[in-house]
Parts: C-alpha cells; sequence; structure tokens
C-alpha cells in the first residue's frame, strides 16, 4: 500500500457488491463475482492499514459515494473507518459552476468523464500536498485512456483489477 490514495467511487461500489457479510444487490463492474472479491480483498487491505484516503474538503467525493451507496454497505464503512481513524487528508479542490473539478487546461479535453473530474483535481492537489497520492479504481477502464497525461501531471494510478481493466480497455479500443 502507498501513504496515501483518492479511492475512486467503482471500487466502493465493487466492494461493497462483494462484501462476503453483506453482499449489497447492486449494479456494480466487473460481475463477474471473483474479481469483484479481488476489489473487496484491496479494499479490506486498505481499511485495516496505514494508508491514508484523500477526500476533498469541500465534501463532493463523499456526496457521490453516498448517491451510490447506503450508510451499512462496505465502501461506506471504509470510509467511516477511515474518517473515525483520522485517517483521512482532506485537499482543496477548486469546482467550476456546474460543480465539476476543475483541471489545467492541459487535462480538460482529456479527462472526458465529469464526474471523475473532482477525483483527479484532488489527486492533483494531494500531489502538489503531499507528494503522492495514486487513483486506486476497479472497474473504469476510462483511466487507462488517461494514464499517460496524468502521469505527466504527477498522478500514479492502482489498477486493482489490472489484467481486467487493461483488457476491457482494449476491447473498447477496437471499437
Amino acid at each position: 500500500m502507498k501513504p496515501r490514495y483518492v479511492v475512486d467511487t467503482n471500487v466502493l461500489i465493487a466492494a461493497s457488491a462483494a462484501d462476503p457479510v453483506h453482499p449489497k444487490d447492486i449494479d456494480a463492474t466487473p460481475s463477474d463475482p471473483d474479481l469483484r472479491l479481488q476489489v473487496w480483498e484491496w479494499l479490506e487491505r486498505f481499511r485495516s492499514s496505514d494508508a491514508r484516503m484523500v477526500l476533498d474538503a469541500e465534501n463532493q467525493i463523499y456526496e457521490e459515494y453516498t448517491n451510490k451507496l447506503g450508510f451499512n454497505d462496505f465502501g461506506i464503512q471504509v470510509v467511516m473507518h477511515k474518517w473515525s481513524t483520522a485517517a483521512t487528508d482532506d485537499v482543496f479542490v477548486k469546482y467550476d459552476p456546474d460543480g465539476h473539478g476543475v483541471l489545467p487546461a492541459s487535462l480538460v479535453p482529456v479527462i472526458h468523464d465529469l464526474a471523475d473530474r473532482k477525483m483527479v483535481a484532488a489527486a492533483l492537489e494531494a500531489v502538489r500536498v503531499f507528494g503522492q497520492a495514486p487513483v486506486a479504481f476497479a472497474g473504469d477502464t476510462d483511466w487507462h485512456e488517461w494514464e499517460n497525461q496524468l502521469v505527466q501531471h504527477g498522478v500514479e494510478l492502482e489498477p486493482i483489477i489490472e489484467q481486467w481493466s487493461r483488457a476491457k480497455f482494449a476491447e473498447k479500443k477496437l471499437r
């Protein structure tokens, strides 16, 4: 584990769907139960580690989490655990009038998923403040598309189910 992470919402959703104690019947990617379990295992390791969770001080990331999951879902419980153990780092993210994270001009045409802009903006600010904060992701293959440009801005990625996500990204590029 790295010292801190920006955790994409798809990680919390897939892990909540795979929770061995209280699985959630939700639409999550990937649909394969074994891959979901791998995401759950990563999130459980993250929960029990000293790694810190990066959130935005404006709570837009947490709001996205709670729009997708309920209080008792595993993913939200991980966030609560990190808060209750003082293992979160809040960064200041600027938002545009539409509520999307403000990015450097060079990334605006790259990060086409407007909802992910807040994650990227939080990661950029965490890199500026702390020196490192990879984005952990699972089912969203767009991160692979943006990888080279993000790395140029100092943002690392941690694909949790990398073999699957790279294969899905390759399939997507062929369409």
